[in-house]
C-alpha cells in the first residue's frame, strides 16, 4: 500500500511540475488564457497532493504501530522528497516571474487612479 501511495504522489508531483513548466512558458509568451484554464487543474493536483500526503502518513503510522520496519520505504520516500523540493523550486521560479509583472500592473493602475482623481476610469459628462 505504501509503495502505491508513494507512486501516486510522484505521479501527481510530476503532473504539477509539468503544469508549472507550461505556466512559465505561457507567462513568457503572455498566453493568459492557458494560464487561467490550467489553474483549476493545478488546484486539483494540490488537493490530491495534500490528501495523498495524509494517506501516506497514516499508512506509515499504521505499519509502525504494527511493529513493521518502515525503513524499507526510506529510499522511495527520499526520492519523493527530492521531487517535491524540485516542485517547490520550480514554483519559486514561476513566482519570481509573475510577481514583478503583478507589481508593474499595480503601479500602472495606481498611477492612472491618481491622475484621475482617485478613479481608475475618468468619465466625461
Amino acid at each position: 500500500m505504501i509503495d502505491i501511495t508513494v507512486l501516486e504522489l510522484q505521479s501527481v508531483t510530476n503532473a504539477l511540475k509539468e503544469s508549472i513548466l507550461m505556466d512559465i512558458e505561457d507567462v513568457r509568451k503572455a498566453n493568459h488564457e492557458s494560464l487561467v484554464t490550467r489553474n483549476a487543474e493545478k488546484l486539483t493536483f494540490m488537493d490530491s497532493l495534500s490528501e495523498l500526503k495524509q494517506k501516506l502518513n497514516n499508512e506509515l503510522s499504521d505499519e509502525y504501530q504494527k511493529g513493521n520496519d518502515i525503513s524499507v520505504y526510506k529510499t522511495s520516500i527520499d526520492e519523493l522528497e527530492i521531487k517535491l523540493r524540485e516542485l517547490y523550486d520550480l514554483n519559486g521560479q514561476l513566482a519570481s516571474i509573475v510577481l514583478p509583472v503583478k507589481e508593474m500592473y499595480k503601479e500602472i493602475i495606481d498611477e492612472i487612479t491618481e491622475q484621475n482623481g482617485g478613479s481608475l476610469v475618468e468619465v466625461m459628462a
